[in-house]
């Protein structure tokens, strides 16, 4: 029944994990897309995560460089909401 689809579509989207980009322009094109709502930034000391929510998945990416991490954060856009972690 309904409940049986509903409990299967619930633990199916948990297996949905965080897709990771590697390219920092992907992850600009990922951030200007319209159902991307958030970007997350959270430093420690040796790498910089940026994770942008998007409608479906969120997406991360990682940065080693803190110049890069730098220069990313002044390209993001600027409509969305930018938090520091």
């Amino acid at each position: 029944g309904a409940a049986a689809a509903a409990a299967l579509l619930c633990s199916s989207s948990s297996l949905n994990m965080p897709k990771q980009i590697h390219e920092i322009k992907d992850f600009l094109l990922t951030a200007r897309r319209k159902d991307a709502r958030s970007v997350k930034i959270k430093r420690s000391k040796d790498v910089v995560k940026f994770k942008v929510r998007c409608s479906k998945y969120l997406y991360t990416l990682c940065v080693f460089d803190s110049e890069k991490a730098d220069k990313l954060k002044q390209s993001l856009p600027p409509g969305l909401s930018v938090q520091d972690l």
